[in-house]
């Protein structure tokens, strides 16, 4: 099954590498469920004027029947977000957990 999957990118510039990876890292998801309907992620660089660097905030809003699970990960004090394939890694993980657990908890587990 291919994953419905859509990618944005906010206050930077788009990166064929980054949508790139974020495929590749996205077809986790489908190992939790098979019935994702959607899924969106937002690469973003807010502008930050007090902090050297600019941290990446990436979100992930997937859609299932009957629900939908949004993953964040915003944490500016983490050094790695200052790299994207680190923050989309994090990202992803988190967003495969809720998974798992909504997926769980429709199960009856």
């Amino acid at each position: 099954m291919d994953l419905p999957l859509s990618i944005t990118f906010r206050d930077m510039e788009h990166s064929e590498a980054l949508e790139a990876y974020v495929r590749k890292r996205a077809t986790k998801l489908e190992r939790f469920s098979k019935r994702i309907t959607g899924c969106h992620v937002v690469i973003e660089m807010p502008h930050r004027h007090h902090h050297t660097g600019r941290p990446i905030r990436v979100s992930i809003d997937v859609v299932v029947p009957g629900g939908e699970i949004v993953a964040n990960r915003t944490r500016d004090d983490d050094h790695n977000n200052h790299d994207a394939y680190a923050a989309i890694d994090q990202a992803v993980d988190h967003a495969c957990r809720r998974l798992q657990e909504y997926v769980q908890v429709q199960r009856g587990d």
